[in-house]
């Protein structure tokens, strides 16, 4: 009998013979999710990716070493999006490389002519270490500098410096974040040589 619904996930070889970009070792992608472009995806080692997610990758989707996706999330890749190493997106973040112009002085939305519209566009950076909460969205052409956090729903409409702790709509700073994980980093990768 036929499984109703998809489960399991897909390893770094069936990605590879299915003709992604580049998929290091330990890599999982869950069946149900949805991929556009799967030669403009490229993951590092140790990279798991829940059900529900959709890539679109249009522009290239650059996803580190050692980083989880959690379910319901989507990035929009138009003009890039990278994820660096121990990066990480929690359940429902929206990323944005992408978006139309809101101020009324154009038209919007996929269906009208280039010269009708403007986009606000450009790739969106996580550098290594940055955390994502539940439900946030993050806009085109923003870096979210090394070890920062994003509160859940909140909502990323410029760049961000490292180290420090955001929430709200826009986001705000919190405080400074520990930089401790840095020490842990250092005992995980040092334990498997």
């Amino acid at each position: 009998m036929t499984p109703l619904f998809a489960s399991g996930y897909y390893h770094s070889e069936e990605l590879r013979a299915a003709g992604i970009g580049a998929a290091g070792e330990n890599v999982r992608l869950h069946r149900n999710l949805n991929v556009y472009r799967l030669d403009n995806l490229f993951l590092g080692d140790n990279v798991v990716i829940d059900a529900y997610v959709s890539l679109i990758a249009s522009g290239p989707i650059r996803i580190g070493s050692n980083v989880h996706i959690g379910s319901y999330c989507h990035l929009s890749g138009g003009d890039g999006i990278v994820m660096h190493d121990f990066s990480g997106l929690s359940q429902g973040v929206r990323l944005y490389s992408r978006s139309d112009d809101y101020s009324g002085h154009s038209l919007t939305n996929p269906t009208t002519p280039p010269g009708f519209k403007t986009l606000k566009r450009g790739t969106v950076t996580l550098e290594r270490h940055v955390i994502i909460g539940a439900n946030a969205v993050i806009l085109p052409a923003v870096t979210i500098g090394e070890g920062s956090a994003v509160g859940a729903l909140s909502l990323v409409d410029r760049s961000l410096p490292p180290w420090s702790i955001f929430a709200g709509t826009p986001v705000r700073k919190i405080k400074d974040r520990s930089r401790r994980l840095l020490d842990l980093e250092a005992e995980y990768l040092g334990r498997g040589r």
